[in-house]
């Protein structure tokens, strides 16, 4: 049976969590255009280790959320939002998401926040639809905002209280 475990990131997983949103990017969650070489590192001075959970599966790492505060105002700082969110292909439908999502609603709250929210494009049905299912609502839509392979997308801000 294969085993998920969920885990602070170490400096050392930088390379392959950048592999992962290389081979995983697609217009479906990303408005970044694909990325090209040379590539820039996946840990910076804003986002470090501390930052990510990361799920492995039998020992190889297979996603990740980012977790941070949405702005740096000190009358903002009850919420934390959700900056990054991989599950790699072949660990989709097997429960990493959903583990991954309940990790960081607990490291939210661990961290004292009150609120976490996310954005989300309008036709990523299957996140919309897993974070639906972990309490998220939608709290607003901002429509047509990107332009992505030729079609206007909405971009959906979701949250949950904690």
């Amino acid at each position: 049976m294969q085993q998920t475990y969920i885990r602070t990131a170490r400096a050392d997983d930088g390379d392959a969590l950048a592999r992962m949103d290389r081979e995983n990017w697609s217009t479906l969650h990303s408005v970044q255009p694909r990325p090209t070489p040379p590539y820039e590192p996946f840990f910076t001075d804003r986002f470090g280790p501390r930052d990510h959970l990361v799920a492995e599966l039998d020992g190889r790492l297979v996603g990740y959320v980012r977790l941070g505060f949405p702005t740096p105002l000190a009358v903002h700082a009850h919420v934390r939002q959700i900056l990054g969110f991989v599950v790699a292909e072949e660990a989709r439908g097997k429960g990493v998401g959903r583990r991954l999502i309940r990790a960081v609603v607990a490291e939210a709250r661990r961290q004292g926040a009150r609120r976490l929210t996310l954005r989300v494009l309008g036709h990523n049905t299957p996140a919309r639809t897993l974070y639906e299912s972990e309490g998220f609502v939608t709290e607003g839509v901002l429509p047509g905002e990107f332009l992505l392979d030729g079609a206007y997308v909405d971009d959906v801000l979701m949250g949950r209280a904690l």
